[in-house]
């Protein structure tokens, strides 16, 4: 009797299946077709943003390698292309790339660069922070110190992933006009931080003893 019921319900159940299938066999079908139409499609695209990918890197490595043989102009034109044109990573590290090239022998013109993507709200925040301190490295030396502090102070604060960076830089730009109490609060703030790398609050501390002493020149 019990194998009897179980036939019973195991044909009510292949009924309603069948029933069902009938019912919504054009919609199962449609569903299969775009979750295999999806699949192909994500599969294609994968394909062609990896060969991409790949083309970028290939041509980042060829402009880096014309850096290294000492060929700037060509590196230059290199990289530029690769910014223009290339995968987005690639592009914004080109850009860099090439302002690093400029800045041997033209430093205004590398620290506008700098400020460009610094500024380019499209490129990943970590990119631009990074730009803006290159960038402040090269305008220490030939930016009027007032106005350097003025434009960079406020990435001093204790929130800024680089304070203790832009202090050195800020306590410098002090120290060449003649502001040793200014150096110093800056220096000291750096040397005070337990996050400052080791090295740059070794060099902190000894060139707080220098300022503290107003030995340092202000050319």
């Amino acid at each position: 009797m019990a194998d009897f019921f179980r036939e019973v319900d195991e044909d009510v159940r292949r009924d309603q299946l069948i029933n069902i299938w009938k019912q919504y066999q054009n919609w199962i079908i449609g569903a299969a077709l775009l979750i295999v139409l999806g699949t192909a499609g994500w599969r294609v695209y994968d394909y062609y943003r990896l060969k991409n990918v790949e083309a970028a890197g290939a041509r980042y490595a060829a402009a880096q390698q014309l850096a290294s043989d000492g060929k700037a102009a060509e590196a230059a034109a290199a990289f530029d292309a690769i910014a223009k044109d290339g995968a987005k990573g690639y592009a914004t590290l080109a850009q860099l790339a090439n302002a690093n090239a400029i800045a041997a022998k033209d430093p205004k013109t590398a620290a506008a660069a700098y400020d460009a993507i610094a500024a380019n709200a499209a490129i990943d925040p970590a990119y631009q922070q990074v730009a803006r301190l290159r960038g402040a490295y090269l305008r220490v030396d030939f930016d009027d110190p007032k106005a350097f502090e003025q434009r960079y102070a406020g990435y001093a604060s204790p929130d800024s992933p680089y304070r203790n960076a832009y202090r050195e830089l800020l306590a410098l730009a002090d120290a060449k006009r003649g502001d040793f109490t200014g150096a110093a609060h800056w220096l000291e703030l750096a040397a005070a931080d337990p996050t400052s790398p080791p090295a740059l609050r070794a060099r902190a501390d000894a060139f707080l003893t220098i300022v503290q002493a107003g030995a340092v020149p202000t050319k």
